[in-house]
């Protein structure tokens, strides 16, 4: 009689408590779960001290090694989606090291228990504005991809002559060095100074995120930017009372809209826990106390 005993085949329950490795990878921020799966069959990836294959699931706990870093696996039924605006001032960079020691926007984050901020987009080191942080990498992946048409509204202070002929053509498209590129809004701002018609300031929308885009298409039309703030990525706005430099937690009605903009279902927990939600509200009180000292 043989001693072959047929492999136990997983239960239900057995799915249900784990998760497939690559997910849990591009979850924390790590890259596409395609690009994972190639990295995990080249066997790049360890579980638990162990070379990890195709295939393998993990539990919430176990210790995953993958570039040199460590890091307990979280999965995402118990992991509370969480996403942050942050009101980035000029002269900080979106990485989390610089080689020339420059302050980075990581530096001023809120601490993430178990898991890491991943950066929905970037910002140049001289432009400000909104900045979005998310604990889930698939929900940051989803508002970058230029599918998802998610668009960015940016505060622009132009310098140099500007007609219709000009506007139009924004409008309608040129071709920059990385492809074709062009504003889907374009609106004069109120608060123009009719003194200087050489330095005005507009309201303009991208529906990409590519690097220096704004700034190349009023370039390519022979007019500057001397100053450039993003004031809106997607549904999300930056609040009068979170100045440069701070942050403020999103609410699950934020985070959810901002998932259905991503093309993704809302998270399975509609609420914050008490002792969260609480942390949340005196947050925004500090904010807004700060704000109205500040205009005094």
């Amino acid at each position: 009689m043989s001693d072959f005993k047929p492999r136990a085949k997983k239960t239900g329950s057995d799915e249900a408590d784990t998760e497939k490795l690559q997910k849990v990878l591009a979850n924390a921020g790590f890259g596409s779960r395609r690009a994972l799966e190639r990295e995990i069959s080249e066997g790049k990836v360890t579980i638990n001290g162990k070379v990890a294959t195709l295939g393998d699931r993990v539990k919430a706990g176990d210790s995953i090694e993958y570039q040199g870093r460590r890091i307990k696996a979280q999965l995402e039924s118990t992991e509370d989606l969480r996403v942050i605006l942050y009101n980035k001032p000029e002269g900080q960079i979106c990485s989390r090291k610089d080689p020339e020691g420059r302050p980075s926007v990581f530096d001023n984050l809120p601490r993430l228990k178990g898991g890491r901020w991943i950066a929905v987009g970037r910002l140049d080191f001289n432009t400000s504005g909104a900045l979005l942080f998310t604990n889930n990498g698939n929900l940051a992946n989803k508002l970058m991809h230029p599918s998802s048409n998610v668009d960015r509204e940016y505060l622009v202070r132009t310098f140099g002559d500007i007609n219709n002929d000009k506007l139009q053509q924004l409008r309608d498209g040129v071709q920059l060095d990385d492809g074709p590129a062009k504003f889907t809004d374009i609106k004069p701002s109120p608060n123009n100074d009719d003194e200087d018609s050489r330095h005005q300031w507009f309201y303009c929308v991208v529906m990409e995120g590519r690097n220096r885009e704004v700034r190349k298409l009023w370039e390519a039309v022979g007019v500057q930017v001397s100053r450039l703030k993003r004031v809106r990525y997607g549904n999300i706005f930056i609040p009068s009372h979170v100045r440069a430099g701070q942050w403020i937690e999103l609410d699950y009605r934020e985070i959810s809209d901002l998932c259905q903009t991503a093309g993704l279902p809302p998270p399975r927990k509609m609420k914050f826990s008490k002792s969260a939600d609480d942390a949340r509200k005196r947050h925004i009180e500090r904010l807004k106390a700060k704000s109205r000292k500040k205009q005094k």
